[in-house]
């Protein structure tokens, strides 16, 4: 079973930076695609990116289109989110997680390992 572990959430003002990284342990990233979601408070998860096993495709949600970048290091088991220009919109939990589709998949049912989430908080 995998284990996913997210970090790098923080308080930061609006127009900053953050990166979030997700690692992974007891399995081998390279076999999953992976996505990060996020969850407002009193809202229902969203999806913000995806990336393929290889890396060689992404997908994002229109709202952070530009401002965000996933990418993956598979030698290092770890998937990354940089997220640039922050705004108070993109507050929230943000979570990545593994799916076994081949392509990029917006849907949070068809992921399947989930890691336990960190909070981004961007100020006006």
């Amino acid at each position: 079973q995998v284990q996913l572990v997210e970090s790098g959430g923080g308080l930061v003002q609006a127009g900053g930076s953050l990166r979030l990284s997700c690692a992974a342990f007891g399995g081998t990233l390279s076999s999953y695609g992976m996505g990060w979601f996020r969850q407002a408070p009193g809202k229902g998860s969203e999806f913000v990116a995806g990336i393929t096993r290889s890396g060689d495709m992404t997908h994002y949600a229109d709202s952070v289109k530009g401002r965000f970048t996933i990418s993956r290091d598979n030698a290092k088991n770890t998937a990354y989110l940089q997220m640039n220009n922050l705004e108070p919109g993109d507050t929230g939990i943000y979570y990545c997680a593994t799916t076994r589709r081949p392509s990029v998949t917006i849907m949070a049912s068809l992921h399947d390992y989930w890691g336990q989430g960190t909070q981004v908080t961007v100020s006006s």
